[in-house]
């Protein structure tokens, strides 16, 4: 049985993400005044149908840890705090790859789990230590004030995929508990001038694939790395794959 699962609270200014086709979809957001494009790709069928969030439940043991990573192991029977797996550490199914090799840093489910996350994998990317629960939360509450500004310095272009009026939107987003998730993850990106992958656990591949990328305009190596749940909950997750294994 999995312990301590953690789901978050506070309140959601919209719906997660857009409505989702039984096929694979690609979503490009651009700038019209600009030649910069981040595109966001993800595919419906293999992370949805696949009862990807029951995947997590069932096939990983996971500890909440707002400090320490939880290593996690795929298909595993085990709850151990610190279940290592690193066999056949990347394969690709469908076209993606398949992450088994990983560790997890637990993130509270305070209704900034999106922005904790990001600012976690913000630091470790700048070469900082993990960040404490306390600065966590300080780092994230920054990174959603400027969100919200980068919002409102971008809105002729994040206008027309915001959800209802925009203002309302934007002064929803201020607020410490409401969720984050594509298009704050998007802004992100623009604020911390670094990419953004986003995973899930796919139970058929039994490993994590991507299901999204952002601000690849600031490059592609070493991105900052979400784990998405499926039920509205982020991790903060790091890969340790240094190569394709094998091919499934």
């Amino acid at each position: 049985m999995m312990k301590n699962i953690v789901c978050p609270i506070g309140h959601r200014a919209r719906h997660l993400g857009s409505s989702l086709p039984s096929q694979s979809t690609r979503l490009r957001l651009s700038s019209p005044n600009k030649d910069m494009v981040s595109r966001v790709r993800w595919n419906t069928a293999s992370w949805l149908q696949g009862n990807a969030s029951l995947g997590l439940f069932l096939g990983l043991s996971i500890c909440f840890s707002s400090s320490k990573p939880a290593f996690c192991e795929a298909n595993s029977g085990k709850t151990s705090d610190n279940c290592d797996h690193d066999s056949s550490s990347v394969g690709s199914v469908h076209g993606k790859k398949v992450h088994t090799n990983y560790s997890i840093t637990g993130i509270p489910g305070d209704g900034r789990c999106m922005f904790r996350s990001v600012a976690h994998g913000a630091c470790l990317r700048s070469g900082k230590p993990s960040p404490s629960e306390s600065l966590q939360r300080e780092l994230a509450d920054e990174l959603r004030a400027k969100v919200a500004d980068e919002f409102i310095k971008r809105r002729e272009e994040t206008e027309w995929f915001v959800e209802g009026d925009f203002d309302s939107y934007v002064s929803q987003i201020r607020k410490p508990h409401v969720w984050g998730g594509e298009p704050e993850l998007f802004m992100s990106s623009h604020v911390l001038q670094m990419p953004i992958t986003v995973y899930m656990y796919d139970k058929n591949a039994g490993g994590l694939i991507t299901i999204a990328e952002y601000g690849q305009e600031y490059g592609k190596d070493d991105p900052i790395r979400v784990l998405y749940h499926g039920f509205g909950h982020y991790d903060a997750l790091q890969i340790h794959d240094t190569s394709v294994k094998s091919k499934l």
